[in-house]
């Protein structure tokens, strides 16, 4: 059995670059949201109210099973 986190993420697009930030691991989807409220007030982030994403992942699971491919342009 695999348990549910809840990752809080923000990401702040710079100069067609994104920068993103792993604000941290909850082990439910209200602590996170909290952490989020906390977070918009500060500087930087309030910037970017928007940037804010809650993803849930599982604990002991591969999330990149299929491997990736880069692209340049």
């Amino acid at each position: 059995m695999h348990e549910t986190v809840f990752l809080l993420w923000h990401t702040h697009r710079i100069d067609s670059t994104d920068s993103e930030k792993l604000i941290g691991v909850y082990t439910s989807e209200e602590l996170a949201e909290e952490a989020k409220r906390r977070m918009v007030i500060l500087p930087g982030f309030k910037d970017c109210p928007d940037g804010f994403e809650v993803v849930p992942a599982l604990l002991n699971k591969d999330s990149w099973e299929d491997g990736y491919v880069t692209y340049t342009f």
